[in-house]
């Protein structure tokens, strides 16, 4: 793992002795004009992270290029992770002609824009709580030139809440082909909102960060949402989606809705 990341103008630093000299190292790339050290992991609702300032300009927004695509955000304002960027481009990848897709917890609209730029989805939500989030997403769509993607802000618990209709009214449509649960660790009841727009034969690429000796643990507690919720699945795969900490994944638990 390396001890940095790049974000556009930004180099952002993982807290360690030696810091200040690699910020003047990394200073002297013409692409690089921000060097910040993260002091505090992300958490909350809505996925803040803490950074300090160590060198170059004191500037957070920063324009960010990947896969056909470009974002512009604020690293202290929203969460994005460089490190998914072949994540969002081989789940694309799987999006079969005219799928509707639905996105829990957008953020920034990465994972849609990406998904856009290279399939034929017909149409995507994306659902976000942040409302700093969700203002640069739309303004992501527009830097993309991207018309089928619709980002709706608000808390996914009361979009999804109340009758098909209730939710067709809210969201456009009242089941999807394909659901992508973007957020890892989060509390699996949220499952339930899930399910409730699936019909069968729906995809759910579902994200979660486990110990290396706990990723049964988490296909198991998936099973279980689905079984409380009365549907039928079959896990399709179950892939590390990379390091987060020593012995500690984010994996993708891919699975379809039977019935």
């Amino acid at each position: 793992m390396t001890s940095y990341d790049i974000i556009g103008s930004i180099a952002i630093l993982k807290p360690r002795k030696g810091n200040g000299k690699l910020a003047k190292e990394l200073l002297k790339r013409p692409n690089i004009r921000s060097i910040y050290e993260k002091v505090d992991r992300v958490k909350g609702r809505l996925r803040k992270a803490k950074f300090k300032w160590l060198a170059g300009k004191k500037k957070t927004e920063t324009f960010y290029k990947e896969n056909n695509c470009i974002f512009f955000f604020d690293i202290n304002k929203t969460y994005f992770s460089s490190r998914l960027s072949n994540e969002r481009l081989e789940i694309a990848k799987k999006v079969k002609k005219g799928e509707k897709i639905l996105i829990m917890f957008s953020g920034i609209s990465p994972y849609s824009i990406v998904i856009s730029r290279n399939s034929s989805a017909s149409r995507i939500i994306d659902t976000e709580l942040s409302r700093e989030a969700v203002k640069y997403a739309k303004k992501n769509l527009e830097l993309n030139k991207i018309k089928n993607i619709k980002v709706i802000q608000g808390d996914v618990k009361k979009l999804l809440k109340g009758s098909s209709s209730q939710i067709k009214k809210n969201l456009g449509f009242s089941s999807f082909d394909r659901i992508i649960m973007a957020r890892p660790q989060l509390p699996y009841d949220f499952l339930k909102e899930a399910f409730k727009v699936c019909k069968k034969g729906t995809i759910i690429h579902f994200y979660d960060f486990v110990k290396v000796d706990n990723i049964d643990k988490s296909k198991e507690l998936v099973k279980k949402g689905a079984s409380q919720c009365r549907r039928k699945i079959r896990i399709l795969q179950i892939k590390k989606a990379g390091d987060i900490a020593p012995y500690k994944y984010r994996i993708r638990i891919d699975f379809k809705v039977l019935k």
